[in-house]
């Protein structure tokens, strides 16, 4: 069973509730299998690339706070982290336009490194002060992930690299209607949005499994020629 999962590396919520999300599964293990398919989206596409800004003024700027609300803010996710199993730097980060950061992201999905390179990139933003917008920390960061450091700094060099495929996802959340993440998709029929509990997680997985029709093989459908693991007959 498919799940895709809509994000954004800046997104503390997408942190925490994939950690909610990967509880669930780890519950029904035995009873569901899930697939899960990573997506991009931006909080911010228009921010200008390479200009950063401290984690809390954005968002004191953002939502008409004090700088000391939105810190309070930051360490009351960072409590929430906690209760997840997460380390959470609640003071000391920046935030910038995530956009090649997706593009890189994408790198790794083609290299069968999609799930290593989400978590090695959400360890790199929220667990560590060091920004993750270095150019050499992205690649130091992909690159511990399992990915080719020269094929990184191409997708890095070349603009256009993934770029179709990160504006494909984007224009999927649309359709869908997601105007927020964490989006997650069930089976293409569940939507769930924001970092719901565990147990509510697990509920809609559990649904979602059971409502899975399976295949109902014909007479000709088990007789025909066909390969398997133990080659062609012939």
């Amino acid at each position: 069973m498919r799940v895709d999962i809509w994000s954004d590396i800046v997104c503390p919520w997408c942190y925490v509730g994939k950690a909610r999300f990967d509880k669930a599964v780890r519950q029904l293990e035995g009873k569901v299998a899930v697939e899960v398919r990573h997506r991009s989206f931006e909080l911010d596409p228009h921010s200008a690339p390479g200009e950063r800004t401290p984690v809390v003024a954005m968002l004191a700027a953002k939502y008409g706070m004090s700088p000391a609300e939105a810190q309070a803010g930051e360490y009351r996710l960072r409590d929430l982290a906690a209760a997840e199993g997460l380390a959470y730097e609640a003071e000391g980060r920046d935030v910038a336009n995530t956009f090649d950061l997706h593009r890189v992201l994408h790198l790794a999905a083609a290299r069968g490194a999609e799930a290593e390179a989400w978590k090695a990139f959400y360890v790199a933003n929220f667990a560590e002060t060091a920004s993750v917008f270095d150019r050499e920390r992205v690649i130091a960061t992909a690159v511990g992930a399992g990915l080719d450091r020269d094929e990184v700094v191409a997708v890095l060099d070349d603009p256009e690299a993934y770029r179709e495929s990160v504006r494909a996802d984007e224009a999927e959340a649309a359709a869908l209607g997601a105007t927020g993440v964490p989006f997650f998709v069930i089976d293409e029929q569940y939507g769930i949005s924001g970092a719901q509990p565990t147990e509510l997680f697990a509920e809609i997985l559990e649904k979602a499994w059971g409502e899975k029709r399976p295949v109902i093989m014909t007479d000709a459908g088990s007789t025909g020629e066909a390969c398997g693991p133990e080659g062609c007959a012939v």
